[in-house]
């Protein structure tokens, strides 16, 4: 009987150890609420440089450079496409699309 007393109390204070809560615990703000709102999860990004940087795509999709749309209009045409696969986009352009003459 007595050893069953003194196993109940070990038990007993090895429960309050671990169970114990601190103050760091108690003042966090996960203790009460541990989810947070959509407004708060999203604070630490600043919706500015997100608009900045979809901007800044855009602006670079409307403006390609000057061998990406001849390399477009070479892989429209079957023909330059053919030789750009052996000579390159630049030669396939220039044999093709180079020198255009208009009257």
């Amino acid at each position: 009987m007595r050893t069953l007393i003194v196993l109940m109390l070990l038990a007993v204070l090895v429960m309050a150890a671990t169970c114990y809560e601190s103050r760091e615990s108690m003042e966090s703000h996960e203790y009460l609420s541990p989810f947070l709102n959509r407004r708060r999860a999203s604070d630490f990004i600043q919706a500015d440089t997100r608009l900045r940087a979809i901007t800044q795509e855009r602006i670079r999709e409307r403006s390609k450079a000057h061998h990406e749309y001849q390399r477009e209009l070479c892989e429209e045409y079957y023909p330059c496409e053919m030789y750009a696969f052996r000579h390159g986009y630049p030669a396939a352009y220039r044999h093709y699309f180079g020198r255009r003459r208009t009257k």
